[in-house]
Formats: structure tokens, sequence, C-alpha cells
């Protein structure tokens, strides 16, 4: 391998990564390098990186993984459009689900837009991929209602599978669980170690809102504290 700092433009020929894109290339060796662009050129690829470009081998390279998120995380939010809201209690109450954990998914996956369609081709509030919406029973992927009730279903049995822990069901949602059980833990992505976090930080939020006041009792300047807890997640 050949690695060259230069503060040089790629030559034109090279494929030149949109704003805040990135991809990850898998050598045999186990090694995973962040990339911002790639061209196979001959026998050889040819990986543009932050601060300089590397040439290798293309026999070296075993695959090339598309990074869904790039950039600063964007700021979740945790609080679902009315119009989603009560197709969230409707799915959550079906699955016995906690609708606040199902909100911070959506938030994270597609920041509540039903047309959103990975690289992968995960697609809908709750990105699903077409094969594991088939499974689910989902005909129309695309449809909000169907879409939910889906991913809910696959969180459920997510769930069971890793015994209610919260954060393997999360990476096994993002990263799938083939891999979780090849780590035996969260794989050490950086996307889905990101989206794990992400996620868990936006059903937190949901679960520590300050309760609202219990009125105090008619000729009294007494208020009734209500206690705050944060309730565990529905299985």
């Amino acid at each position: 391998m050949r690695l060259t700092r230069t503060s040089l433009l790629l030559p034109l020929l090279l494929l030149a990564a949109p704003a805040l894109h990135a991809e990850y290339v898998v050598l045999r060796s186990g090694l995973r390098l962040k990339v911002t662009s790639y061209q196979l050129v001959g026998d050889k690829y040819r990986l543009q990186m932050t601060g300089g470009k590397l040439e290798i081998a293309a026999e070296e390279v075993v695959t090339i993984e598309p990074e869904d998120s790039f950039g600063p995380p964007a700021t979740v939010q945790v609080a679902a459009q009315p119009l989603y809201r009560d197709l969230v209690e409707a799915s959550a109450k079906k699955y016995n689900m906690d609708a606040d954990l199902i909100t911070s998914v959506i938030a994270v996956e597609s920041n509540f837009d039903p047309k959103a369609v990975s690289r992968k081709n995960a697609r809908g509030l709750m990105q699903l991929l077409p094969e594991t919406a088939a499974k689910l029973g989902v005909k129309n992927i695309d449809d909000p209602a169907e879409n939910i009730d889906g991913g809910t279903h696959y969180l459920r049995f997510l769930l069971e599978k890793y015994n209610n822990d919260l954060s393997l069901a999360l990476a096994a949602y993002n990263a799938g669980p083939d891999k979780v059980q090849l780590y035996g833990t969260i794989p050490p992505y950086a996307e889905t170690i990101s989206y794990v976090r992400r996620v868990k930080r936006g059903y937190d939020k949901s679960k520590s809102k300050p309760p609202a006041k219990t009125p105090p009792p008619a000729g009294t300047g007494a208020v009734a504290a209500t206690p705050l807890t944060r309730p565990n997640p529905s299985p």
C-alpha cells in the first residue's frame, strides 16, 4: 500500500463524493477504512481519505459498505406528529411496547418522513428493508400504518430475542441480528454505536419530562407533587 498526503484535488476521473458522504472499505486483513471517495483504476483502488489518499490492490478489498448517517447527529425529535402518534400508540398497544420508544426509533430512522429511502433501500418511517417487511406481513411498505406496525413488530421480536436488552435489540435493528451474533455485543461500527446512543438518548429524554402538577384541593394553598419515575421499557 502507498499512502501519499497531498493538498491537491484528486484527478477528475475519481468519483467525487457528495458533501458529508462517506463509505467504509473493508480489507481482507479486517481493517475498515473510512473514505470520502474511491475509484477502481485497473487492478487498484484509489481511495480518498481525510488528509490524504491511498492506492491498494483490488484483490485486497472484500467489500465497500455505505454509511447511512453522515455528519453531526441531527437533534432527535421526541414528539411525534399527531398524525403518526395515533398509529404509534395503536402498534405499541398491539405488541405490548412503549410508544415513546417507537417514536424515538422513528425520529432517528426517518425524522418522521414517510417517504424516506436509505441507500440500502430501507423505506418509510421505520426504515424497513423490503425483505424484512415481507417476512413481517407488510404489504405496502410505504403506508405509514403498515410501516409502523411492521417496525414495531420487528423491534418486539428483537427485544424477546435478546432478553429485553434494549441496546442489543437496537443494534440488531440497525446492523442486523447476524452482526450482533457475530460479535456477541453491539457491532463495532460507528454508525451502529451512534444509532443506539441516539435512540436511547431520545427515549431517555421522553421519560425525563417534568410531570404535570396535580391541582391542589380546593381551599388550600398546597400543591401536590407527583413523583418523577421512569417506567421500564415495555418488552
